[in-house]
């Protein structure tokens, strides 16, 4: 498991399992607020918790009930070979139950649990049962190459067949297998040609590939290049414990594409690091080292992945642009030395609610190392931020923010940037990439950061909350305008203004007011009411998503600036635009036009096109 279990604590009855198991596994524990009193973290509702953690594909380890942890996890349940682990464990840490994730860790982890505790693991997975194995959960350090045929291969081992391994490997875990020779199962490093669901092959992972390349080097010439040699020592891919290179190629399309295609993680060393494999290269240069700080980029890498106890088994194979290096191991590689490539994660928590945010969201600030933001959205995560780095920065500090987050991820860390709504609106996404389009010589960011990968995710945005909320008011053509002058300029905000007034567009405004920015709202209404009605419906939505969430609706001239701050999200309408009563309150909502298709007069004189 890539991630930490979460361990959860319910009752104060079962906080002393809890603890222990945490502190043996090094996890973090969080507890129920007003029903546990020791605990990394505290959460108010255990369903929306155990959910928000399973979406995020964090491992649960719950001392509670069984029942509990299914009713949470039940409407997200969809695909095992992608749900995390889910562990039960009784009060007194007697029982230990894997719910979910069997062959993704769960049987195994629950007998680490009973392990450590000294109680039974209630392991009820037929293949682990019956025959003390799952053929699709093979140990770390090992693969399966045909994940697909494992399926049945274990239905014919539960129906009574046996299995006859063979292969130059050992493999003393698949020794309780029964015998006979309804399954064949080889395990090697060498390509198999005859697998299928009565042939399995498991290889150890005990060969590094070490790669360097010109800048800007095609794909194709890369991997073609591995492939050969791979090929050349009759390697599957699945043999491959890592791809390797130095720090400087961390960002080259080619190495990245390279490491995708063996479905191997890509890891990184500086020159300094290689440079203390030169006493083991064969083909050290001169050239390469005046060139990046080292005597060898593949074969060194490599061998720095491999340890002292491995070989360099192919010496260094070059094309035009690329270079490529082999090392093995006796024994199948379970560690990774090196660093992975820096991640910045910029994510949209949405308004607060951990309801509204996104599963994909929740999953990157689980992965996450250090969590970077202003302190008000970090708190917003509640025990998800348990455990990890935190970097608070205050409003105003936007730059400081991205460029602190961006040098370390440069540094080798996964780090999340914490922003509120969707990131991409109003928020940093539109920060980091201005910083990244920037050199160094030109207040840009080093060249590691420049060096990381980017993933951008989007949140619920406060425009579309409060849209949710108030009905369907951007049922037909809207606009943002963002009426804070301190980065624009304030003739470009009533310019737009006056346009989404022409237009006759559905507006909603960001900023609408600051304690010393009072006017523009004014000039925004009065603007507004040159092109639609003064009974133009106005919604005002405040603290969306969180407990004092307050929505209120307006008449546009009845529009009062002291109704208004940072938190609200300004909503008006178009000239079409709407109210309608329901029972429970009214609802804005802005007409497409379908109302001529409903009075039977679509296709009265226009084009007969519906969009």
């Amino acid at each position: 498991m890539a991630i930490t279990p979460i361990v959860i604590a319910l009752n104060a009855s079962g906080i002393k399992t809890a603890r222990k198991l945490a502190t043996a596994i090094g996890a973090e524990v969080h507890g129920r607020e007003g029903r546990v009193l020791e605990a990394d973290a505290w959460f108010g509702n255990a369903l929306d918790h155990i959910r928000d953690l399973f979406a995020a594909g964090v491992p649960i380890i719950g001392v509670c009930a069984s029942g509990i942890l299914i009713r949470a996890v039940a409407p997200l349940l969809n695909d095992k070979s992608v749900e995390p682990p889910v562990v039960s464990i009784s009060d007194d840490g007697a029982v230990v139950v894997p719910l979910l994730g069997g062959h993704r860790g769960a049987n195994r982890l629950a007998r680490d649990i009973a392990q450590i505790l000294g109680s039974t693991a209630a392991v009820t997975t037929a293949g682990d049962v019956s025959l003390g194995v799952s053929l699709d959960e093979p140990p770390v350090g090992w693969a399966l190459v045909n994940h697909q045929d494992a399926k049945a291969a274990m239905s014919e081992l539960l129906a009574g067949g046996g299995a006859s391994v063979l292969g130059d490997e050992r493999a003393d875990w698949l020794s309780g297998l029964p015998e006979g020779d309804t399954l064949r199962i080889t395990c090697s490093t060498l390509v198999q040609d005859d697998l299928g669901p009565m042939h399995l092959q498991f290889s150890p992972k005990r060969v590094t590939v070490g790669v360097g390349c010109a800048r800007n080097c095609s794909s194709v010439e890369l991997t073609n290049l591995v492939r050969s040699v791979l090929n050349e020592a009759g390697v599957c891919d699945a043999a491959v414990h890592s791809v390797n290179t130095i720090a400087l190629k961390a960002d080259e399309p080619a190495i990245i594409d390279l490491a995708k295609a063996l479905n191997s993680p890509l890891r990184l060393f500086s020159s300094a690091e290689l440079e203390m494999e030169t006493p083991r290269l064969a083909t050290p240069s001169e050239v390469v080292f005046a060139e990046v700080g080292c005597h060898g980029v593949s074969e060194a890498a490599a061998l720095a992945q491999i340890g002292n106890v491995g070989e360099l088994w192919f010496k260094k194979r070059k094309s035009a642009n690329a270079t490529v290096a082999l090392c093995r191991h006796q024994n199948p590689l379970i560690v990774l030395r090196g660093a992975a490539r820096g991640r910045l994660s910029v994510v949209g928590i949405g308004p607060g609610q951990a309801s509204w945010r996104t599963p994909e969201v929740s999953r990157l600030i689980a992965d996450a190392e250090e969590l970077v933001g202003y302190g008000l959205y970090i708190d917003l995560l509640g025990p998800l931020a348990a455990g990890k780095t935190r970097s608070d920065f205050p409003l105003g500090g936007e730059e400081a923010r991205c460029r602190y987050a961006l040098e370390q991820a440069g540094k080798g860390k996964n780090v999340a940037l914490v922003c509120s709504g969707d990131a991409g609106i109003y928020a940093m996404g539109a920060l980091v990439f201005e910083l990244l389009d920037r050199s160094p010589e030109h207040s840009g960011v080093s060249d590691a950061a420049h060096r990381i990968e980017v993933i951008c995710s989007p949140g619920v945005s406060a425009l579309q909350a409060a849209a949710a909320r108030g009905g369907a008011p951007l049922g037909h053509d809207f606009c943002t305008i963002s009426l804070s002058d301190l980065l624009t300029p304030r003739q470009d905000i009533l310019r737009r203004l006056l346009a989404a007034a022409e237009g006759d567009f559905v507006i909603a405004l960001y900023n609408p007011v600051s304690k010393t920015r009072r006017t523009l709202m004014v000039e925004a209404r009065d603007i507004l009411l040159k092109y639609r009605p003064s009974d133009t419906p106005v919604m005002l939505a405040s603290s969306l998503g969180r407990p004092d969430e307050y929505i209120r609706y307006r008449r546009l001239k009845d529009l009062q600036v002291d109704e208004v701050d940072m938190l609200t999200v300004v909503l008006i309408g178009s000239s079409n635009s709407r109210l309608t009563q329901l029972g429970e309150g009214p609802r804005m909502f802005t007409p497409r036009g379908y109302a001529r298709k409903i009075d039977g007069d679509l296709f009265a004189g226009g084009s007969g096109k519906q969009a």
